[in-house]
């Protein structure tokens, strides 16, 4: 046999073997592939057949995307996170509520998303209480501005300022002494308080010195004043009538002590003297 006879039985092999490998990998595939096929549709009529499977599945496949996340950005995923937040979108409410939440957010610097979700549980909570929910808000305005973690010297805590030891049994309808930082369950029990103390003085001014602490005192220190003061512009707010300039009040009671008077005010503030007095009039 000559080399060139050997060389073209070699490439023949050579070329037989390759055809041989290549035929088996495409039936293992295409084996291999119809396994995969029918193992599929078997694990779906499982999983259809039983509901309890398909939801630990889905439970351990949420629960490995989540590890991907927290891999991937470094915060654990909360999607009920957003259910616990005391927070609403203005745009949401009644118009009346819309505009307390928002002049309130200005006034007191803070976000009008809690506040709008505060002004709409006053107006719950003042319904059930027969209580006006501007009030309510004129003493968390005149309390906390707003700051559902302030706490005072003598212990007052939260939205409305509640002695959360003394009235510690109201608040085991929460959970305990820790919701006074709630503000929705703050609100409430403060509202709660102060029904009561009205029903007891019998106006609403009695109930607010017994609020302050001041029942056994000559004077509430002007807290009702305060409060009173705040209620009425938020109640002239609420129903979309304008609130006259600090400088066209002191008009006003100047106008009423001395009427003589009343131009020289006016005249005295530069440029304003028209605007003041029309206003004041």
């Amino acid at each position: 046999m000559t080399a060139s006879t050997r060389f073209a039985a070699l490439g023949s092999g050579l070329k037989t073997f390759a055809g041989d490998v290549a035929e088996g990998f495409f039936e293992i595939t295409h084996n291999g592939l119809a396994v995969v096929g029918v193992v599929v549709v078997l694990a779906a009529l499982l999983l259809g057949a039983r509901p309890d499977l398909r939801q630990m599945g889905e439970e351990r496949l949420g629960q490995w995307l989540t590890e991907r996340k927290v891999a991937t950005l470094g915060i654990t995923p909360d999607l009920g996170a957003v259910e616990r937040a005391t927070a609403a979108n203005p745009a949401d409410l009644p118009s009346e509520q819309a505009r307390l939440a928002l002049w309130l957010a200005r006034k007191y610097r803070v976000a009008p998303e809690p506040v709008a979700a505060l002004v709409a549980e006053a107006y719950e909570v003042g319904g059930a209480s027969k209580l006006d929910p501007t009030l309510i808000l004129a003493v968390v305005a005149i309390e906390s501005s707003f700051n559902p973690f302030a706490q005072s010297s003598v212990g007052a805590q939260g939205l409305m300022q509640v002695m959360t030891d003394v009235h510690s049994d109201k608040y085991e309808l929460f959970g305990g002494q820790l919701a006074a930082f709630d503000p929705r369950t703050n609100l409430r029990v403060g509202v709660r308080i102060l029904q009561e103390y009205i029903t007891r003085a019998g106006s609403i001014e009695g109930g607010l010195k017994w609020y302050v602490g001041a029942a056994n005192l000559p004077s509430d220190g002007g807290y009702a004043s305060k409060v009173m003061a705040e209620h009425a512009r938020l109640y002239q707010v609420a129903k979309g009538k304008p609130l006259a300039s600090p400088a066209a009040r002191d008009l006003r009671a100047t106008r009423e002590a001395d009427p003589t008077a009343a131009g020289k005010a006016a005249s005295s503030q530069p440029g304003t003297g028209v605007r003041v007095a029309a206003l004041a009039s």
